[in-house]
């Protein structure tokens, strides 16, 4: 009996790994069921110096001069190296200002670390020419970076492509604060990166900062990697509107991997066409499997946003990311012009902070033992069936009298004519307006009218000082100056 049970325990152990191992090769799918491409998971970045001869601008006629716009100049090493069947522009150590350069197919960009390729801040630099904005094939101003139809195309580097932006945002607020009916494309501004109809890739490394509008923007290409990208753009003072980080339009498997991205608008954005026909319309396309993972995310008004101008999203994965101060997590843009159909979306492991929270989730954070009756408007209606105040005895044995929602005021049939509901409701709406006006007192001398507290974390001090006199003050007004100074 004894051998019986060991050899079985032999057979079990024996077998385990292998049942592991079958799990731990299960294909990975997206939210659908279909498995996500082996090309998904490569860890590799591009290696350059395979990329074929290097061009340092400097040694071909553009001069180390920050104050000069050299496109034409920049442009003729990009067409050389293409007559030569390709190769890397070099972006050496100093500025250069440019207008719209054009990437031909086999040339591929390289700025080396001190190395900066500046936009020049006057549209004139800037050619007029059919392009894609908007969700909208149209007329309209190509980006500083362009590329057509240039496979294998790869930008990388330590160095910065710097949209020098400042003036661009400057005048778009004057014409909004002119024309509140300004649009985005009204304030005439060049992309940072555009890049169509190209397959395999890749833009890595790169710091890219200041664009005038979006910062990246492909359309109607496939197997596209953005790789640790640090991207930026101004979102206080003069905030830079418009300049979202990654603007995905009408492509399909595309990796956003390991970027830091801080602006003043969405950061990755599905588009794919917009208006009553844009389905129907051989210019747009859907946006297919696309996946977001280890990037993250500071200040953007969303981290994922599908639409506006979009038409059809499948298989779009965010996951592994960490978020401050944004906005919206997931947002789902919806017009009433475009038909639209949002599917197998999935948002995992997301980490950060939260810009808002409802108030009676921090509720049990605000209670003390020593309380034994709770005062609250209707936004902590149900706080007594929440589980973390069921679950301590005292916040349970508590009573919390909560202002009831208008909608639900009934007058008595007793005393007609004399609304007890409301009159009830106006008393605890006192007692907890005269709890909560020391802290209305702080908060507006930090400038808000509503509860937010961010930032004064960061300055605690500050924050017991300014409650310890608001509550003297009030005590002055009340009389009682003495009963706050000696207890």
């Amino acid at each position: 009996m004894m051998k019986k049970t060991f050899l079985t325990f032999l057979f079990c152990t024996l077998l385990l790994p292998a049942v592991s191992l079958a799990q731990s090769s299960a294909p990975e799918l997206f939210p659908d069921g279909k498995p996500v491409p082996a090309w998904f998971s490569e860890d590799g970045k591009v290696d350059v110096s395979t990329l074929g001869p290097q061009y340092v601008v400097t040694r071909y006629g553009v001069k180390r001069d920050s104050t000069r716009v050299q496109t034409a100049a920049i442009q003729k090493v990009i067409d050389l190296a293409a007559e030569r069947g390709g190769g890397v522009i070099v972006i050496p150590k100093g500025t250069f200002l440019s207008g719209n350069l054009f990437f031909k197919p086999g040339t591929h960009l390289l700025i080396r670390r001190g190395g900066v390729l500046k936009g020049s801040d006057r549209i004139a630099d800037f050619q007029v020419m059919e392009t894609r904005i908007e969700g909208q094939t149209c007329r309209y101003f190509p980006a500083l970076v362009n590329a057509d139809g240039v496979d294998g195309f790869t930008i990388a580097g330590e160095g910065t492509i710097d949209g020098n932006g400042f003036h661009y945002w400057e005048e778009f607020w004057i014409r909004r604060e002119w024309n509140r009916q300004c649009t985005n494309k009204d304030a005439q501004r060049p992309r940072l990166v555009y890049i169509s109809n190209s397959s395999n890739v890749t833009i890595q490394d790169v710091r890219m900062r200041n664009s005038p509008y979006w910062t990246n923007h492909i359309y109607r290409c496939d197997h596209v990697r953005f790789l640790n990208l640090h991207i930026t753009s101004s979102t206080s003072g003069v905030k830079g509107p418009s300049t979202d980080a990654i603007d995905i339009d009408a492509c399909h498997d595309v990796l956003v991997r390991g970027c830091y991205m801080s602006v003043n608008d969405d950061a990755v954005v599905l588009k794919g066409g917009k208006g009553t026909w844009a389905d129907q319309d051989p210019t747009d396309g859907p946006c297919r499997d696309i996946i977001v993972e280890d990037c993250r995310f500071y200040k953007t008004h969303g981290c994922l946003t599908l639409g506006s101008e979009s038409v059809d999203d499948r298989n779009v994965i965010l996951r592994r990311c960490h978020a401050e101060q944004v906005n919206n997590l997931l947002w789902l843009k919806m017009r009433p012009d475009t038909p639209q159909r949002y599917e197998y979306v999935t948002v995992s492991d997301i980490t950060g902070t939260a810009a808002n929270v409802h108030d009676i989730c921090e509720a049990h954070k605000l209670l003390r033992e020593e309380d034994h009756v709770m005062y609250g408007d209707s936004g902590y209606i149900g706080i007594e069936k929440r589980e973390e105040i069921r679950q301590n005895p005292h916040f349970s044995s508590m009573s919390y009298r909560i202002v009831k929602r208008p909608s639900s005021h009934k007058i008595t049939e007793i005393y007609k004519g004399i609304d007890y509901d409301r009159m009830e409701d106006s008393r605890k709406s006192s007692i907890r307006c005269k709890v909560e006006h020391p802290f209305l007192i702080v908060k507006k001398q930090f400038g808000y009218a509503k509860t937010v507290y961010r930032g004064i974390k960061k300055n605690l001090h500050r924050f017991h000082i300014l409650l310890a006199s608001s509550n003297l003050l009030m005590c002055i007004r009340a009389g009682r100056q003495e009963e706050f100074c000696y207890g």
